[in-house]
């Protein structure tokens, strides 16, 4: 079962959520803005894996909002990259 974390549009996050060890992002959402995440959060957390991946499997959410997945389950979902870049930095600060 995939757990979604969504803030600010009727989700709450998941409990226990796995440390942020490797973040996926998929090329086909880049126009959408996650390039810039993927930049930003390499200069800010080099020692975070990130991997880029040519599809994540997730086409109906890619074509409308900023997405990443976490490990091999959790996704974060965002409607620009600012907000989705937000709430990846107060997961680090958490976990």
């Amino acid at each position: 079962m995939r757990s979604i974390i969504i803030w600010n549009n009727g989700y709450f996050l998941k409990e226990g959520l796995p440390s942020m060890k490797k973040i996926k992002y998929c090329c086909k959402n880049w126009k959408q803005g996650t390039k810039s995440v993927y930049r930003t959060m390499k200069e800010q957390y080099p020692d975070l894996k990130q991997k880029k991946k040519d599809c994540l499997g997730n086409c109906r959410m890619c074509s409308k909002q900023c997405f990443v997945k976490i490990g091999k389950k959790d996704t974060i979902c965002a409607m620009s990259p600012e907000e989705l870049y937000e709430k990846l930095s107060a997961l680090l600060k958490s976990s």
